[in-house]
């Protein structure tokens, strides 16, 4: 009978008896525990309707108007489609009766069902039955004021609160194992058949996810140049890929047609994704509570991310020399159709603004290219000055920083390695360790003696005063042993760190080098300021482990003499 009109009117009587215009209420969603294997048909939506009109067909007063089914929807608020038709449905006056199999199919809000049955119903007239809990504001008007009712809904609110505690720890313990959770994976990848919460790669579009990264770092192709070659090419964006061609009930609210286009958003998200480089990171966005459905972001140090959780698609190197291009301000060659190799490296050491690449004529008729301060030459001379560098002299400059650079490093590294192989270092760290154990060994000891005065206390050997000062006591000396303890865990880490100098290798890698490429700069440059007269800064790469090399050569106080005897 579902879905089929009454003839009778709210007002209409039969023989001097009212008749009642009903509107069956039903509801079922993911987090009833009725939903479970065991349960699935008591609670069904099959089950609540069987249940319903067995109990209309027992009253001759009862005539179904509707029959109003969410199937799906949380109970935890009653933002639902079918129960808002419901209540359009009482504000015309089309229905004077809702039928509910028990409370907590009307909903698992008790502030707000306690609002329906006290408030808005009465208000409207409207007679409410819930069956399986004995519920019927008309024939007995005490069943919906009494404790009962607020108690069960406060029950079924309680209900809910648990599941999401549940359901969000377990969520959370897989995602920290770097279990995949969520309904769609990136574009790129697909889920396991044999293991839903791990991901395998999507071959049919893997070269597409190359080609992106490639376009990107190799051939300095910006986003807006990345999504035009796309769409020419006539290749379905992510949406589009997994509607259409994986068949996936996949919605994007983003998505304002049908074209299936992409967009610089789009590539941006691609990117950055370090599910590329075989990383999970998961938690980025969440909701606000069980009650208030409202997405909201989290905060990027709250990310849930574990690496190496399935196979990459792009090297980390491709990756992280993407994320430093999207941090430049780099721009292709309207001519050459080729990204200059100091693109984005350049800046104005007064405004640290990037620098515009010009070309002109000398006196002799030779083409050459020249640099200048943007804030200068688009924006005002009073804001500025030039800061021009030639590009012949710029090359010069560098690569002789560079080289210097090297040698030195060279001369460092063969130093740190020399004082490595010496008893010194070994014995220090030995030294370390002894420390820690004994301090270890303290707290083991301090441990005990906490634990005893309890028992202390209780036999009255010590009064309560004792006891709370001699525990106070000795958790403070705990505290401080274990600062010493993590102060000595890193002074060891740092020297270990500093034994393993792979960063040199990338710049010794490129000793005696006669010419620059964008990927040396890549890999030993931060970025370059033009002074007003010409001459220029570097900042290299890693400075801050170079600082660190160095102090860690001045502590060890040796000599050139000494070093040559080691």
């Amino acid at each position: 009978m579902a879905g089929r009109k009454s003839k009778y009117s709210c007002s209409e009587n039969i023989t001097n008896k009212k008749i009642w215009s009903v509107a069956l209420y039903i509801r079922l969603s993911q987090e009833d525990e009725d939903n479970g294997k065991d349960k699935l048909e008591s609670n069904s939506v099959t089950s609540q309707k069987t249940l319903l009109n067995e109990f209309v067909e027992e009253h001759d007063d009862f005539a179904i108007y509707d029959t109003y089914i969410d199937d799906g929807f949380t109970g935890t608020n009653f933002n639902r489609p079918s129960f808002q038709r419901l209540l359009e449905d009482i504000k015309n006056g089309n229905i004077n009766c809702v039928i509910v199999k028990d409370l907590s199919r009307f909903g698992r809000n008790y502030i707000e069902v306690g609002n329906y049955i006290e408030q808005v119903f009465p208000l409207y007239n409207i007679r409410f039955i819930a069956i399986n809990d004995l519920v019927d504001s008309f024939k007995n008007p005490a069943s919906t004021n009494t404790i009962l009712v607020p108690f069960k809904n406060l029950i079924n609110d309680e209900y809910c609160r648990d599941t999401s505690i549940k359901i969000r720890t377990s969520l959370n313990g897989k995602k920290k194992k770097g279990e995949f959770i969520g309904a769609f994976p990136a574009y790129g990848y697909l889920k396991d058949p044999k293991d839903k919460h791990k991901l395998v790669i999507d071959k049919s579009v893997v070269d597409i996810i190359r080609n992106i990264f490639n376009w990107n770092v190799n051939e300095g192709l910006g986003k807006l140049a990345i999504c035009h070659r796309l769409n020419d090419l006539g290749i379905l964006n992510p949406t589009g890929h997994k509607k259409l061609e994986l068949k996936q009930n996949y919605k994007n609210f983003g998505t304002q047609d049908n074209t299936y286009t992409w967009t610089p958003s789009t590539i941006r998200k691609i990117l950055n994704n370090e599910v590329y480089i075989g990383n999970t990171v998961q938690g980025k966005r969440r909701t606000k509570s069980y009650k208030v459905h409202k997405i909201e972001g989290v905060p990027k140090e709250e990310w849930v991310k574990v690496e190496n959780t399935h196979e990459p698609i792009i090297d980390k190197e491709i990756f992280e020399k993407a994320q430093e291009m999207s941090n430049r301000d780099t721009k292709v060659s309207q001519k050459t159709k080729e990204l200059s190799v100091w693109a984005g490296f350049l800046k104005c050491s007064d405004c640290k603004r990037a620098m515009n690449k010009k070309s002109s004529t000398n006196k002799r008729g030779s083409m050459y290219e020249y640099y200048i301060c943007s804030t200068y030459r688009k924006k005002s001379h009073m804001l500025c000055t030039k800061h021009t560098i030639k590009v012949e002299k710029l090359s010069q400059a560098v690569l002789q920083a560079i080289n210097l650079h090297i040698d030195l490093l060279i001369d460092i590294d063969e130093i740190i390695r020399k004082i490595n192989k010496s008893s010194y270092q070994k014995t220090k760290n030995e030294n370390i360790d002894n420390i820690i154990n004994s301090k270890q060994k303290d707290i083991s000891k301090i441990s005990n003696f906490k634990m005893n005065l309890y028992e202390d206390w209780k036999n009255g050997d010590i009064t309560k005063e004792e006891y709370l000062q001699y525990r106070q006591k000795y958790e403070n000396n705990i505290e401080r042993l274990k600062r010493n303890i993590d102060r000595l865990q890193k002074e060891k880490y740092k020297n270990h760190n500093v034994n393993k100098n792979d960063w040199i290798e990338k710049f010794i890698m490129h000793r005696g080098i006669t010419e620059l490429s964008r990927d040396i700069m890549m890999e030993l440059i931060d970025s370059i300021y033009v002074y007003e007269d010409g001459n220029i800064s570097i900042k290299f790469k890693f400075e801050d482990e170079f600082k660190r090399c160095l102090e860690y050569i001045e502590n060890k106080k040796i000599s050139e003499k000494q070093v040559a005897n080691l």
